[in-house]
């Protein structure tokens, strides 16, 4: 599961958006609300970001192999009380709540933070998990070639870029 930026703008405004239209929060100013939700998503990317740059930084330093990435990046999330892969959700529903509770655009806020936090989940989930529907796509096409080697690597990074730019979804 992974939060491209280029949803940000569209999970911040279906969030805001959903949450209104059942009359979860009152906001004066949907668009400002907007805004105030994809900062939060904006600063879970650079958060993501700077965890992994430090975790290579330290693969580095002490010589570890490529493949203790993902360990490292776990130890510095959970240090930093952060969240990744499905954690990812949990960390972003829970600062959208209290970004909520903290907007000047957000008038009131009419539901428990529980059933926020649920709709909140939807939503995000639905968006994170563009990335098992691309793979799905990207193997359909390749579908001719065998799944290990090098040919069909090359072929999956080349199909994955097209199919990406395809969904304007670019990294």
């Amino acid at each position: 599961m992974k939060l491209y930026a280029a949803k940000i703008d569209s999970v911040a405004a279906e969030v805001i958006t959903k949450l209104r239209d059942d009359g979860d929060i009152e906001v004066g100013d949907a668009n400002e609300a907007q805004l105030d939700a994809a900062s939060v998503l904006k600063e879970y990317l650079r958060l993501e970001k700077e965890i992994t740059e430090r975790a290579k930084d330290i693969l580095e330093i002490r010589g570890l192999p490529y493949s203790a990435l993902g360990r490292t990046k776990r130890q510095l999330a959970e240090q930093k009380d952060f969240g990744l892969g499905e954690d990812a959700i949990t960390w972003i529903c829970n600062q959208l709540v209290e970004t909520f509770m903290q907007s000047r655009h957000v008038d009131e806020v009419f539901a428990d933070d529980a059933t926020l936090r649920r709709k909140i989940k939807d939503i995000v989930r639905k968006h994170m998990a563009v990335d098992d529907e691309l793979d799905a796509e990207v193997r359909t096409r390749i579908k001719n070639l065998q799944e290990g080697t090098s040919a069909w690597d090359v072929e999956y990074a080349k199909v994955m870029d097209q199919i990406k730019q395809k969904h304007g979804i670019k990294e």
